[in-house]
């Protein structure tokens, strides 16, 4: 099955079909435990991700979902990433946005799909707490940590509950 670029054929997008389809086999060939990326349907450039929150974490256990979005210069441009599943942490919004220096100013083209969630998974253990988009979850992170247990499990909900709400 050929999976298309969802953008309008030129050569720049075959580039990037080709970068996305090397990535995937090397998922699919050596996979990482804790997570997960596979292209939507037919569409190339949109992903679904999964990161398993790390152990030794107020997330250890639970699985949060994500979704990628490549532009026509990837892999010059970071990909457009945010979480799906409702998470309560210092560096990610309630939209999902996350605040990640690789994620903007601090792209490289040799990042790739793997190496982006794995600085994700990452981040749920060691937040940015000086540069938060949550700043009550960053105060709480610092100063009451079963609090902060609480609000992440309140938020949370398993891919399966995601999907039956589509």
């Amino acid at each position: 099955m050929a999976l298309s670029t969802g953008a309008r054929s030129n050569g720049g997008s075959a580039t990037v079909a080709q970068r996305l389809q090397k990535e995937l086999m090397d998922i699919m060939t050596r996979p990482t435990s804790g997570v997960t990326a596979f292209p939507d349907d037919e569409n190339m450039t949109k992903w679904t991700a999964t990161i398993e929150g790390p152990d030794g974490t107020p997330y250890a256990g639970l699985t949060f979902k994500l979704s990628m979005e490549f532009a026509a210069n990837y892999p010059y441009t970071a990909p457009t990433v945010l979480f799906r599943t409702p998470i309560y942490h210092p560096n990610v919004d309630f939209s999902g946005r996350i605040c990640l220096d690789i994620l903007k100013d601090k792209w490289s083209a040799i990042y790739n799909i793997n190496s982006v969630l794995l600085s994700l998974q990452s981040l749920l253990g060691e937040p940015n707490n000086s540069s938060p988009l949550n700043g009550q979850a960053a105060e709480l992170w610092e100063k009451d940590m079963d609090e902060f247990k609480r609000y992440v499990l309140t938020r949370h909900k398993t891919p399966e509950e995601l999907d039956a709400e589509i």
